[in-house]
């Protein structure tokens, strides 16, 4: 049987309560090695002897779980899996937020054109097509849109909304780890704009923000009515989140060795 790395067959929410279960009441020095980098990252010089708390958080957030050690707490998002989807929201927020960075209203109508797939901008055409055949015909639009979604300062606002920040907190988080206790690699803030940004000169046929990938939640072509609703919503995909953060450590470890 093949091995996944930083992967078990358990649900992202069990992953997340296995990673609080560990951490809450353990010592700093009864951590596994896995943790030594990254908590000295979050918290830098502690007393090994201290004793983590740790919480999870219930609010739809970015950071799934809170880790506190004295009077000092860090938010940290945890990912499992593959093609992990980052960030979900309707899509006339998402269009506020491509305006609040400058956006008008052509990019912003050949975007909503893409989305619904129906020949409107508000999803009230009466013949819909899947992102496949809307790309066979208008690839010309999407690498219009994606030349002003690559721009640097774009990317930047995009990796925080959608990976940092989101819309319901105030506060970024302080870590993302990939895997699960027992195997895991992790990425700074800093470093995620870096990896996100790093991809943006990627070939796609597709909508995206470098790493991030932009696409509806679905686009119900069998007009199915449970399903309906969820065509009002955007998704960000990571799809390659493990390999970006393996560069992301690469690149760390170099710059560590020339500081060094």
């Amino acid at each position: 049987m093949e091995i996944k790395p930083f992967n078990k067959d358990i649900s992202g929410f069990k992953n997340e309560d296995e990673f609080m279960r560990y951490l809450n009441g353990r010592r700093v020095c009864d951590l596994s090695l896995l943790f030594d980098d990254l908590f000295f990252y979050l918290f830098g010089e502690v007393n090994p002897d201290s004793v983590i708390s740790c919480r999870i958080n219930f609010n739809k957030q970015k950071s799934d779980i809170f880790v506190k050690i004295g009077g000092t707490e860090k938010g940290i998002s945890i990912k499992k899996g593959i093609k992990n989807s980052v960030h979900i929201e309707k899509l006339d927020r998402f269009i506020s937020f491509l305006r609040s960075i400058g956006f008008g209203d052509p990019v912003i109508q050949e975007v909503c054109l893409f989305h619904y797939g129906d020949g409107t901008i508000d999803g009230s055409g009466s013949k819909r097509v899947s992102s496949l055949e809307y790309k066979d015909i208008h690839q010309d639009k999407l690498d219009m849109i994606n030349f002003y979604f690559n721009q640097d300062d774009v990317i930047r606002e995009a990796a925080r909304r959608f990976v940092l920040l989101g819309n319901n907190s105030k506060d970024e988080i302080d870590a993302l780890i990939y895997g699960t206790v027992d195997d895991f690699i992790w990425i700074t803030p800093s470093e995620i704009t870096e990896a996100i940004m790093h991809n943006r000169d990627i070939e796609r046929t597709g909508l995206g923000f470098g790493s991030l990938f932009y696409q509806p939640l679905n686009r119900c072509l069998n007009y199915n009515s449970k399903y309906e609703s969820y065509r009002d919503y955007i998704q960000i995909k990571w799809y390659h989140l493990s390999d970006d953060i393996i560069w992301a450590m690469n690149e760390r470890f170099k710059r560590k060795h020339r500081l060094g």
